[in-house]
């Protein structure tokens, strides 16, 4: 069976906050200028904001250029941040520390981007922006010149074989005149444009988090809207970079957090059971006491910054919001930044393909110098040191963030290097075995149950989206040297250990139908044996109020 093509000006592969704001961008232009100009959107999630992860702290400048008059049009900023606070933990104790002025939140507001993504729909929508949600962009088509013409939607009805089942309908062909990608962090095409046009060759490794949050709703006595709280120390030890958030939201509910750098070094290490060890901890467990956990999802995060975005376009497309790394890590924000740069890149592709279809339009090199020339690389290049100095540790790392805040101001005469997160594992016999307790099943919760309230769904016979690219590799390698570091990392209980009844003949069971799509795995395996691809249009996570 053949593909069916629909063509538009511009393609948008992702439906995050940096690919909304580049559609709006776009068709504002387009209303502003009485100009016929096509915009769709193509989101894997089964609806708007289904795969949307954040804490989230908005800042709201962004939101404000693109929509000035978004608190009449409904704008779901319901919480202004109130008050910080920033918190070191020993096992049993909280200490009050300054808040560095990166993280001090007055004027911003506490938000579901889960939700703000769904209102930024609706309005890309009245503007005339075709939203297609549940199809995964599966492949980049190309030209015979070689330049971007677009993507093709996956498959349906693939069976776990590989063969066409009865139920099969061939992917759509989307064709455009630029294509832009949002995927997020870790984006499955944009790794292949990394590859294709070799996009990282002047930049350093990018340096990935993995955020783990759940939702909570909890005492109303215990609840102070528009607190902040983040915290640095225990759980974690010195070495591993991370720490944790607490964010009250209206109708008292609370957003729960715990980030750890994926450039940890330590293979027993599992960022899930330390947010769970998290909560037991004296100052946060009696939040918690009497509440109820009402949602749990897991995302990776860019955390590089500056020295590791690549470069930005190509010829037929270009990169935007986390697919290219725009987070400011000391910040905790990448909402704003991302909305920055689709702007940015929408004002710029509008002016490209104003030109017509000639050599002009093949590679929209205005959009690097826009966005050098915006507040969005003057905020990153004052951020860029303060991450790769926690690779030295934390105490290391947090005198660094001082000196370079209130001594240089973000202008040191030199930049840090960033190192590749899956190369920074000891091997599993040099390293402490950290013993986790079991979880109360109250407070603190195992991976299948919190998988559970996830909603993850995949169609179970369909091919394995996490794909080996030498199984025997899995063995031999990771679980000799490391000991499986898979299953700690993992979030969702996707990989397990499994043997014969002997107990000889280990092999790697993937249960993809847990995936979360977070994809730690595609970064944090040693060998880079994992490769995560999209697996049917509508399957994952489907996040309420994340």
């Amino acid at each position: 069976m053949e593909r069916e093509s629909m063509e538009f000006d511009v393609v948008i592969v992702g439906a995050g906050p940096s690919g909304l704001a580049a559609a709006i961008r776009l068709r504002q232009q387009a209303i502003e200028s009485d100009r016929e100009l096509s915009v769709c959107v193509i989101e894997k999630g089964s609806e708007l904001g289904a795969h949307i992860l954040s804490g989230a702290v908005l800042e709201p400048r962004a939101l404000t250029e693109l929509i000035p008059d978004w608190k009449a049009k409904g704008a779901p900023l319901n919480t202004p941040a109130a008050d910080d606070h920033f918190l070191f933990f020993t096992e049993s104790k909280a200490y009050r520390l300054p808040t560095p002025p990166q993280m001090r939140n007055h004027g911003n507001y506490i938000v579901s981007l889960g939700n703000l993504v769904r209102w930024l729909g609706t309005q890309a929508e009245e503007l005339g922006v075709e939203i297609f949600p549940g199809f995964a962009a599966a492949e980049v088509l190309y030209d015979e010149s070689g330049a971007v013409r677009g993507i093709a939607t996956g498959d349906m009805g693939i069976g776990r074989d590989g063969q066409p089942t009865a139920n099969h309908t061939p992917g759509v062909e989307l064709l455009a005149r630029q294509t832009l990608f949002a995927e997020g962090c870790r984006g499955s095409l944009t790794k292949t444009l990394f590859e294709r046009f070799s996009l990282r060759r002047n930049c350093d490794p990018q340096t990935y988090g993995i955020g783990i949050k759940e939702l909570w709703e909890i005492d109303p006595a215990r609840h102070k809207p528009g607190q902040v709280v983040h915290s640095v120390g225990w759980p974690l030890d010195r070495e591993t970079y991370g720490g944790s958030f607490l964010y009250h939201l209206e109708n008292n509910q609370v957003a729960v957090g715990f980030v750890v750098g994926l450039d940890y070094k330590n293979p027993h290490l599992s960022p899930f059971e330390e947010m769970q060890r998290f909560k037991t901890h004296p100052a946060i467990r009696p939040i918690f006491e009497g509440g109820r956990r009402i949602a749990y999802g897991a995302r990776a995060l860019s955390e590089g910054g500056l020295q590791s975005i690549p470069e930005l376009t190509f010829p037929g497309g270009l990169l935007i919001g986390d697919a290219a790394g725009f987070l400011n890590t000391p910040k905790i924000k990448g909402i704003h930044t991302a909305m920055k740069s689709g702007m940015v890149a929408a004002e710029a592709v509008f002016k490209a393909l104003a030109v017509g279809a000639g050599e002009a339009l093949r590679e929209v090199d205005d959009y690097p110098e826009r966005l050098k020339a915006s507040w969005l690389w003057e905020e990153l290049h004052a951020a860029r040191n303060i991450r790769p100095a926690f690779h030295w540790g934390m105490w290391a790392g947090l005198a660094y963030a001082a000196i370079d805040t209130y001594l240089f101001r973000g202008k040191a005469p030199w930049t840090l290097p960033i190192h590749a997160d899956h190369g920074c594992l000891r091997k599993a016999a040099e390293s402490k075995v950290i013993a986790y307790p079991k979880p109360d099943g109250q407070i603190t919760f195992d991976r299948l149950s919190s998988v559970f309230i996830s909603s993850a769904a995949h169609e179970e016979n369909q091919p394995i989206h996490l794909r080996l690219k030498d199984p025997k590799v899995a063995i031999d390698v990771n679980l000799a040297l490391y000991d499986a570091p898979e299953l700690r990392y993992c979030p969702a209980g996707v990989y397990e250990i499994v043997r014969d009844d002997a107990g000889q003949s280990p092999r790697l069971q993937i249960n993809a139908a847990n995936c979360v799509h977070c994809k730690t795995c595609d970064i944090k395996d040693p060998t880079q044996n994992i490769n995560w691809v999209v697996p049917e249009g509508g399957g994952g996570p489907n996040y309420p109020n994340m």
